[in-house]
């Protein structure tokens, strides 16, 4: 029962800290092994809402925050920009349910690995497909795709480095998410507290010997 509560309040805990402006480096973020996690672990309606709904809220928060520096974070493009992340995040929360709490600790942080190049796949594919920044690299060819994927446009880190943070985060954070579930996962004591032996077979519960007198 413990690891029902503990374990989503320790996901999101770690992943809303970790959105704290200026915490952590560019595009190295808890959000990739959160989603992914999120897939193996949460069942039922928490799986969405609970999972989606905090990454939108704090998203509804640092843009807030962003918005009173004088940054203007509320237009089309980048509204159009969260939105291809959303689709993303709910493409890793689907490879997440391709996988069991019980898989291998190896075989989950492959996963996180691959969530997190799908989401860079999939975010800087749509950068180029749709360019809501107008950005003049990204033309319509094989040269303006594989700018996006690698230089990025000008006057920002290159996306090969957005690339390498995304990857680093993805695995390092898998990998503690499984390493919490494995904490605070039921023991088999706990298990089975409660529950009544079976009687051995051909045998019933007797009555004392004084009851038979």
């Amino acid at each position: 029962m413990k690891g029902k509560i503990l374990l989503p309040t320790i996901f999101v805990v770690v992943f809303a800290l970790s959105r704290v402006p200026h915490l952590m480096p560019w595009n190295f973020s808890v959000a990739y092994a959160f989603a992914f996690c999120a897939g193996v672990y949460f069942r039922g309606a928490m799986l969405w809402w609970l999972t989606l709904g905090v990454m939108l809220a704090t998203d509804i928060a640092l843009n807030c925050y962003y918005a009173s520096h004088g940054i203007n974070v509320w237009d089309l493009a980048d509204l159009e920009n969260l939105f291809f992340n959303y689709a993303a995040y709910a493409m890793l929360i689907f490879l997440g349910r391709r996988f069991k709490p019980q898989s291998s600790f190896i075989g989950l942080l492959g996963g996180g690995l691959l969530g997190a190049i799908l989401f860079y796949f999939i975010t800087n594919t749509a950068s180029w497909l749709f360019n809501p920044f107008h950005n003049p690299e990204y033309t319509k060819n094989l040269a303006g795709w594989i700018i996006a994927l690698t230089k990025g446009t000008g006057g920002y880190p290159s996306t090969w480095e957005f690339f390498r943070n995304t990857l680093l985060s993805g695995g390092l954070f898998t990998a503690l998410f499984a390493a919490a579930e494995k904490l605070t996962a039921e023991s088999p004591a706990e298990k089975t507290a409660g529950a009544r032996e079976p009687a051995a077979e051909g045998k019933t519960e007797a009555e004392p010997e004084e009851a038979k007198a």
